[in-house]
């Protein structure tokens, strides 16, 4: 019988992606709407990206099991 493979999880994927060093890379929240009382500053730091780390990271890799 064929091994049953695992799905991705499309929300975590569109969400994370997986580097080759094994950290989960992620984008700021709160810069979608609501932007004229953030000062420049702040929505220029939310600009980018970070990285997940302990157990959030863990479980996000399990989520996406092929990237």
């Amino acid at each position: 019988m064929a091994k049953i493979k695992m799905k991705t999880h499309r929300g975590a994927a569109k969400r994370f992606k997986v580097l080759k060093s094994g950290k989960v890379k992620r984008m700021k929240a709160y810069k979608s709407h609501l932007l004229t009382h953030k000062s420049s500053k702040r929505k220029r730091r939310l600009r980018k990206a970070t990285y997940l780390e302990g157990a959030s990271a863990k479980t996000i890799k399990r989520l996406l099991p092929y990237s």
